[in-house]
């Protein structure tokens, strides 16, 4: 993992903490929105989604500290914080899921906050990616292309969370849910060895 802080001239760096600012902003929402729906609903796959926010959120709280002269946060420790959260929420959704799938007789239940959530997470998260990545290449900064990484990574996620949920409300399917937290599984995981190794996926 790189651990020298890219210095950009005055109004780049200006221009990365502003859209860190907002993704801070936007993923504490994010979260917030997640975990009262989760409950209400009982979903999997909304929880699955909020702590993968909430791990975006740390994600974009560091590289937001690192483009200020007094941090002292490597991208190597904070690379390895990231893992082992990814590790743990890994870990919550296949348990959670299955136990949900094949013991609990409280089923999962329609969310319509939840789906309107992921609606908006998915037109705002590409678009977060996209102005980082761009920023990231401009300043040649490792961290911030991996944020933006992440950020694309926090899109695709909430398109296949808002399958389940859409499923769940309009057919009636509440299988559907763990079903889809399961499916975020793959991305999760090959989030968390990247995160480990000190890459970043550049992700589209």
């Amino acid at each position: 993992m790189i651990e020298s802080v890219a210095i950009p001239n005055p109004e780049a760096a200006s221009a990365i903490r502003r859209i860190q600012w907002l993704t801070v902003g936007w993923m504490t929402i994010e979260v917030g929105i997640a975990v009262v729906a989760a409950l209400r609903a009982h979903s999997v796959a909304l929880a699955a989604f909020g702590g993968d926010s909430a791990i975006e959120l740390l994600s974009a709280a560091v590289v937001l500290a690192r483009f200020h002269s007094t941090s002292r946060v490597t991208e190597k420790s904070a690379g390895k914080i990231t893992g082992w959260l990814l590790v743990a929420l890994g870990a919550y959704i296949t348990v959670q899921s299955l136990y949900t799938l094949i013991v609990s007789k409280s089923k999962p239940k329609p969310s319509y906050l939840g789906i309107g959530l992921l609606l908006v997470a998915a037109l705002v998260m590409p678009w977060l990616a996209r102005r980082k990545r761009k920023l990231g290449i401009a300043t040649n900064s490792a961290a911030l292309r991996a944020d933006a990484a992440q950020s694309s990574i926090c899109g695709y996620l909430s398109w296949i969370a808002l399958a389940g949920l859409l499923l769940n409300a309009f057919a009636h399917a509440s299988w559907a849910d763990p079903i889809a937290a399961l499916g975020l599984l793959p991305i999760i995981i090959k989030e968390a060895m990247e995160s480990f190794q000190g890459s970043s996926c550049e992700c589209s």
